[in-house]
């Protein structure tokens, strides 16, 4: 082995070095960039008279500074901060409209309940009967409004899901590319790993996590990706990817449905379990949508029920200034169960308000099975099997329509759901205010002055609760929920921070350190080219002694 040849080996060994350095080095900024450094290796000795000599150094491979513990254990935390994120983002919207002490439901209570305290203390009073009416339909709209927006946030939860359930295909479609191309790349330099490319897919996986909790599981140098209760989004180089539709059991909710193969090699869809979905953007979203938000539509429209039935029922039985029978002040809609869409039969089911003070604010699935119809509480899971003389459930009684209902048939009834939407006042003339008790005069405020202690009368929860404390609760169930969020979010922003300096300190790039390098490898490079530089003089000595 020649002079010439180990300083070549040097300098291709430098040059690598330096190559890699600068590569380090321009993508020190560059997220998802692990590390590079070149493994080397003595290129032996050969044996001779002047015993083993050494053949210099040769270049084994250039592999990356990866630690899959360290870079699993960060996407984990980014994929919870990432679902606290969109949860809070939810959450704060309503805690900003519920907070507000200076307009909102909150105000409007009080001012229709003082303007009612008027009409009591002067019952003939016009001025004091038309500010009633329009404290009422300001309270009214209020809670009109609130109900609105909370179905606009529902409406829009619907729009986000649909756009995630999008991107998460897109980007198992361009992980599976990657796997493709990782695979090439593999083949073509046996026994050399594509760096650049395995830090790609890791960084679609990444960013995929921040968008839904993902399994990855590599096989063979492929990630397969699962979902859910582990439904594959990615297996091999086939990706089943999601979708959405409209919930079978409530056409209002967006659902997220995953594909399988059928027998014939059809691809069918099947509803994800969305509590089985948890991380990410969306798993923040159906988190809020399914124990958030429906909870709080339907407190709110439990007390608009609770309002509605308690004041109508005391309004009913006073006397108007002309002397007739008091009516219904506010109206509700009626509420009709929503049918399967896989139901074979022709039923119905609706339901009414038989006691507010039993509401539960539920929600419930009533099938119809053999033995009858069974009624489950959503989400406390109460089952009843309603008969002849059982068909009334925490305040709601339930009736079935004459078409004739198949077994398997089911149908949704959110009993408070739409309450806030459709309450609305009954009479639009002062004059039809019934003020006053039953025979004893116009001028007499005793049914306004009944209906004026309804504001802190116990009418919820068996006569614990007041509409009042009825509409604190929801404001301040509300006003926890933000700040556990917000404490949430604050612990896993330090947890993500932590989790990355200490992945940063096995795969970052530490310019200075490169800095170092560099000057390392230049100086080999140097030491290796004067190593030619020598063999030349050498070889221009020997051939001089020659001439």
């Amino acid at each position: 082995m020649n002079l010439a040849n180990l300083g070549l080996s040097g300098l291709n060994a430098a040059q690598s070095r330096l190559q890699a350095s600068g590569h380090n080095i321009n993508n020190a900024a560059t997220q998802g960039y692990s590390r590079q450094s070149v493994l080397v290796s003595s290129a032996g000795g050969a044996t001779g008279s002047a015993g083993n000599v050494g053949r210099g150094v040769q270049v084994v491979t250039v592999q990356r500074a990866y630690d899959e513990f360290l870079a699993r254990k960060l996407d984990s935390a980014q994929t919870t901060s990432a679902s606290i994120a969109a949860y809070g983002a939810e959450i704060s919207q309503i805690n900003n409209l519920l907070a507000d002490h200076t307009v909102g439901i909150a105000p409007a209570l009080q001012k229709f309940f003082a303007s009612v305290q008027a009409v009591a203390s002067a019952p003939a009073d016009s001025a004091a009967r038309q500010e009633l009416l329009g404290r009422a339909s300001g309270l009214v709209g209020q809670i009109n409004d609130t109900n609105e927006f909370l179905d606009s946030q529902r409406d829009n939860i619907n729009t986000q899901i649909s756009t995630i359930v999008t991107q998460v295909n897109n980007y198992a479609e361009r992980v599976r590319d990657l796997n493709t191309q990782i695979i090439t790349a593999r083949a073509t330099a046996i026994g050399h790993e594509p760096n650049d490319l395995l830090d790609q897919r890791d960084r679609l996986v990444s960013e995929l996590g921040q968008l839904i909790g993902v399994k990855v599981v590599d096989q063979d140098g492929q990630f397969s990706l699962a979902v859910g209760n582990g439904q594959l989004l990615l297996g091999g180089n086939k990706v089943f990817p999601l979708n959405t539709r409209p919930s079978p059991s409530d056409p209002a909710r967006v659902a997220v449905a995953y594909s399988v193969q059928g027998p014939d090699g059809a691809m069918l869809l099947a509803d994800l379990p969305e509590d089985r979905i948890k991380g990410g953007t969306l798993g923040g979203l159906l988190q809020y949508r399914n124990e958030t938000l429906g909870q709080l539509q339907n407190q709110l429209g439990r007390m608009a029920v609770g309002l509605s039935q308690a004041f109508n029922e005391i309004h009913r039985t006073g006397m108007d200034l002309t002397g007739a029978e008091g009516k219904d002040f506010f109206v509700l809609g009626g509420v009709a169960g929503m049918p399967h869409a896989v139901n074979a039969g022709s039923g119905s089911v609706t339901a009414s308000y038989f006691d507010v003070g039993a509401l539960s604010g539920q929600d419930y699935r009533v099938e119809h099975r053999e033995g009858g119809y069974v009624v489950t509480s959503i989400p406390a899971g109460v089952v009843t099997q309603l008969s002849a003389d059982q068909t009334n459930i925490d305040g709601i009684s339930f009736a079935f329509g004459d078409g004739e209902a198949a077994v398997g048939d089911s149908w949704l009834v959110q009993p408070t759901r739409s309450a806030g939407a459709t309450l609305a006042l009954a009479i639009t003339d002062p004059a039809s205010i019934a003020a006053a008790a039953s025979n004893t005069g116009t001028a007499n405020g005793d049914t306004a002055l009944a209906l004026a202690q309804l504001q802190t009368a116990k009418i919820f929860d068996n006569g614990t609760v007041s509409l009042n404390e009825a509409f604190s609760q929801i404001v301040n169930r509300v006003g926890v929920l933000t700040q556990q969020n917000s404490t949430q979010a604050k612990a896993q922003a330090a947890l993500i921070q932590q989790s990355f300096a200490t992945q940063q300190s096995v795969s970052g790039v530490n310019l200075n350190e490169e800095y170092i390098n560099i000057q390392r490898h230049m100086e080999q490079f140097q030491a290796a080219a004067r190593l030619i530089s020598v063999s030349n003089a050498l070889f221009d000595t020997l051939l001089s002694l020659r001439s």
